[in-house]
């Protein structure tokens, strides 16, 4: 009998991301706390400044995100008080940045034995109003954005490349739930990040680091009750506002107002909405200068793209 063995550059990349020196330096030794923890490599100071600012004017605990090496950004998270996590240089193949985090998120929380209830956050296009561990999680919590899967090109779209058109089927009738805002118990959030990127692997594992597969392995593993987590409505602690009709958002003294007239901790995804964004740059972005983001379309960012949508097509050998 002949064995075969499962190989892509996903699962290689994987091996040393969750190898066994993950918790080995124990780096941050503080005194139990909170964490909000970000993946922010990409970004100049002006994309993180209304992130940190707005963060710091109702949390005092622990911040930490990763970044490049740039001292425009060291020093705006020097004058808040935030850890510096430096990106991690990789020879060959890596995912999508959306995937990479997880890992780099994984790897934060073993060397942190000190982090109590953690926040992952995406950066750019979230902004913080009241103290975002208030109250305390009791267990995993994850946030809806949207009504059911199924009404929702993108999530369907990357749950049928990762898990195929059968379980993308029978999930379309499950709430959307955002990847970009995970809140719970340090050891419950470290849980979490390694199940998102073991889904990313099965079955269709160079998917695995394209950018959607975060969030198909999110909406997977909790639908499918592969971690025990509290579906959060949204507009409650967090105002996932990306899917949400621009004309039912105002910014009243200095907040984002839901449509119910509410105010939530955390509002993501205010970006979508140039009256907004505007507001909220002119309150938190400290006078930096907004700068639109381009996209690379060079020759390697189109020979991926091209290179990921035949992926999607072709079966994985096994």
């Amino acid at each position: 009998m002949t064995s075969s063995t499962a190989t892509s550059a996903y699962l290689g990349w994987l091996a040393v991301a969750l190898g066994k020196d993950r918790g080995a330096s124990r780096t941050f030794t503080a005194a139990p706390d909170d964490l909000v923890l970000g993946y922010a490599t990409g970004y100049d100071s002006q994309d993180i400044a209304p992130f940190l600012r707005s963060l710091r004017a109702v949390f005092d605990g622990e911040i930490a995100l990763v970044v490049d090496d740039r001292p425009d950004v060291r020093d705006l998270l020097e004058e808040h008080d935030a850890r510096c996590l430096p990106a991690e240089s990789v020879d060959g193949w890596e995912p999508h940045a959306v995937v990479a985090r997880f890992a780099a998120f994984d790897r934060c929380l073993a060397d942190w034995p000190g982090a109590r209830n953690v926040l992952l956050t995406d950066v750019r296009d979230v902004l913080f109003q009241r103290p975002p561990f208030s109250p305390a999680p009791t267990g995993l919590e994850v946030f809806v954005e949207g009504d059911a899967l199924g009404n929702h090109a993108f999530n369907m779209k990357y749950l049928r490349a990762l898990a195929g058109d059968g379980m993308a089927t029978e999930l379309a009738s499950a709430p959307a739930i955002c990847v970009g805002t995970v809140m719970g118990p340090a050891r419950e959030v470290a849980r979490f990040c390694r199940m998102v990127l073991m889904l990313a692997a099965i079955p269709r594992s160079e998917i695995g680091g394209a950018f959607g597969a975060d969030q198909a392995a999110c909406n997977i593993a909790v639908h499918l009750g592969l971690v025990d987590a509290q579906v959060r409505e949204n507009y409650g602690r967090v105002a996932t506002i990306g899917l949400t009709p621009g004309d039912t958002l105002t910014f009243v003294n200095g907040d984002v107002v839901n449509p119910d007239g509410s105010v939530s901790a955390i509002v993501h995804q205010h970006d979508r909405h140039p009256h907004l964004a505007e507001a909220t740059h002119r309150r938190w972005g400290g006078g930096l200068e907004v700068r639109e983001r381009v996209r690379p379309k060079g020759v390697a960012e189109r020979g991926r793209r091209l290179r990921q949508s035949l992926m999607r097509r072709l079966p994985e050998l096994r």
